[in-house]
């Protein structure tokens, strides 16, 4: 019997004790039997996914949990997310990510009152990206629409050495040292700026102020990069697979590792997704794939909002609609291997991602890990078994250890 494999990555799900949950983690608090059994089980411990000294972005991240080198593959966000929204890069073009978001006050005393905008719909971003466009159509630059907040500028002949800051990364706090610096900082600060005049004014931010919403009066650029070059999973691997997500960011590292991209419909990238009908495609695509990679956002997105209790609700979404069918599937048939963790943590207290080591299980447990019966699937536990791995990319050789067996 052919062995298949599942990773399910739920983005940002590790965390730190939160006072208002009577100082437990996220994990610690939420109602989640399938991850405990999966802990208790099969195989427990801790992977440093993120290299210490690259900042823990879920590009880097999930690079390294499938087997890539981010020090050896790694170009820039905005690359991956180009490649799944189909837009071919040039030799000397420069991918940028694109937030459109809310800014607070204006000049020196600006702040970054929203790295979402609201969560504003992909329709809206569009019309302002649309009337930005035809604002700079004499800069070179293009404007390619994506999700909800998250959008992509393509820049000819761009600099991708230039300095940027997340925008998830300064939420509530004064933009000015985090702007674009070093070499090519001033155009990308021009389109800014435009944006700055082009956004407040427009129809959309008209309605969105009169309903009591914020108004989207900015674009932030970052992540930018060149296409990066790497080696298609069944050349690096020798199996087969898909890929289940539904940011770009996700999507387009499937699609450069040669990952067949899977639709499921209501997969938004948001808290409100549809976590069961990810799990069902994923167990559909195992009817004729070795490997599918789960990703869900939600977790990460509740920890970028501050939310603790949203992120208690999207873990035990998680375990009950996802993590309940895949781990029946994998004690019933018994082919069937799954590894189940974050890709990095996004404490509720700062709103964004941190550098250290996060909780993973696998089951069944795979040659060359140990089992702790007893644990469940949480920081302390994992930690507390002292099985650590230092680097991410060292997961994907225990999955696929009894693959020819």
């Amino acid at each position: 019997m052919a062995r298949k494999f599942i990773i399910l990555i739920g983005d940002g799900m590790a965390d730190w004790p939160i006072p208002s949950i009577g100082d437990r983690t996220p994990l610690e608090a939420a109602n989640k039997p399938h991850m405990d059994f999966m802990a208790s089980q099969g195989s427990l411990g801790m992977v440093q996914v993120v290299p210490e000294d690259m900042y823990p972005g879920s590009d880097v991240s999930n690079l390294s949990i499938i087997g890539y080198d981010p020090r050896e593959v790694y170009t820039g966000r905005s690359p991956l997310e180009a490649a799944s929204m189909g837009v071919e890069l040039g030799k000397d073009d420069v991918a940028v990510r694109c937030n459109v978001v809310s800014l607070k006050y204006h000049g020196a005393k600006s702040e970054m009152e929203d790295f979402s905008a609201g969560h504003i719909s992909t329709g809206e971003a569009t019309e302002l990206l649309h009337a930005l466009q035809a604002k700079v159509a004499d800069k070179g630059v293009r404007f390619y629409p994506g999700v909800s907040y998250r959008h992509l500028m393509v820049w000819p002949g761009g600099n991708d050495a230039v300095l940027t800051t997340p925008p998830h990364d300064i939420h509530g706090k004064n933009i000015t040292d985090s702007l674009p610096r070093g070499e090519g900082a001033e155009f990308l600060l021009e389109m800014m700026e435009i944006s700055r005049e082009v956004f407040p004014d427009h129809p959309v931010n008209r309605k969105r102020i009169d309903a009591g919403k914020p108004p989207a009066n900015s674009i932030w650029l970052w992540g930018q990069g060149k296409a990066p070059r790497m080696m298609t999973f069944r050349e690096k691997y020798g199996v087969t697979g898909s890929v289940v997500a539904a940011v770009d960011l996700i999507r387009g590292i499937g699609i450069y590792a040669g990952l067949e991209l899977v639709n499921v419909p209501g997969a938004t990238g948001y808290i409100d997704t549809n976590f069961r009908g990810k799990a069902e495609y994923a167990l559909r695509e195992l009817e004729n794939k070795d490997f599918v990679l789960i990703h869900v956002e939600a977790p990460d997105e509740a920890g970028h909002n501050g939310s603790a209790l949203d992120k208690i609700r999207t873990i035990e979404r998680i375990d009950e609609d996802m993590v309940g069918p895949i781990l029946a599937r994998a004690r019933n048939d018994g082919d069937l291997t799954v590894l189940v963790l974050p890709d990095h943590s996004t404490p509720v207290a700062i709103r964004t991602h941190s550098q250290e080591p996060v909780p993973f299980t696998f089951y069944p447990s795979p040659p060359g890990l140990l089992s702790f019966p007893g644990k469940r699937y949480t920081e302390a536990d994992a930690k507390a078994t002292g099985q650590f791995l230092d680097a991410g990319t060292r997961l994907i050789g225990y999955l696929f250890a009894g693959k020819d067996s």
